[in-house]
């Protein structure tokens, strides 16, 4: 299906932004300019970016990651976890409750566009806001188990099915440790994926290795990340 027009002059608002407004595009586009390039998504995907933001940055306030940059496969994975429930169902998974309805009204076609939307948005890993505190040396020796899917510079293995780590909203990456801690992802039988992560975040101990390995996290350059 061929994009309509509207999406390919909203992404060229994207690509053009540190050129047009360079005071602003690394950091935050000036009001009038984000509610231009708003006027210009394609009306299906409004409600993505009402909570992931106008270039899918993500918004810790509402509780949504950055989809900026994640790899089009690993996107289409988590959305029809969503849609056939193995994610987003277990009571103590609340934003996960929430995002779970969204795509499970999607039908395959909508699913296939709303995933080639979120790859078509410019990637910007000079975008990436770091949160996290930890202590990231520790957090290095932590991390070797990661490693071995996720790669050394946290760039992802799609053979493995491993997304890349590098760039992804810290906040979100301690939330789902946690919940994978806690049984709250990788729950159900049929997500083997999940389980496997889950079994492997039961080397954290807690809070404290969590957000040191994540502040570790911080430190590999988000450039190197696979996005395909």
């Amino acid at each position: 299906m061929k994009p309509p027009r509207r999406w390919h002059l909203f992404l060229q608002i994207l690509a053009f932004a540190p050129v047009l407004f360079p005071a602003t595009a690394v950091s935050r586009p000036a009001a009038t300019d984000e509610a231009a390039a708003y006027s210009l998504i394609p009306e299906p995907f409004i409600f993505c970016t009402t909570c992931h933001g106008v270039e899918l940055r993500g918004n810790a306030a509402v509780g949504a990651p950055r989809l900026n940059g994640m790899p089009g496969w690993y996107v289409m994975r988590q959305m029809q976890a969503f849609r056939q429930g193995l994610r987003g169902t277990h009571p103590d998974d609340a934003t996960g409750m929430e995002m779970q309805p969204q795509a499970a009204a999607l039908s395959d076609q909508a699913l296939q566009d709303a995933v080639a939307f979120v790859t078509a948005v410019p990637v910007r890993a000079e975008t990436v806001e770091r949160t996290v505190n930890g202590d990231a040396g520790r957090g290095e020796s932590l991390y070797a188990t990661c490693a071995a899917c996720h790669g050394n510079a946290g760039q992802g293995n799609r053979a493995l099915g491993a997304p890349a780590l590098a760039g992804q909203s810290d906040w979100y990456l301690v939330r789902q440790l946690n919940r994978y801690l806690a049984g709250a992802r990788g729950y159900a039988k049929a997500d083997n994926r999940g389980r496997q992560m889950r079994a492997a975040a039961g080397v954290l101990a807690g809070e404290a290795d969590i957000r040191d390995v994540v502040a570790y996290i911080n430190t590999l350059p988000a450039e190197k990340a696979t996005h395909e």
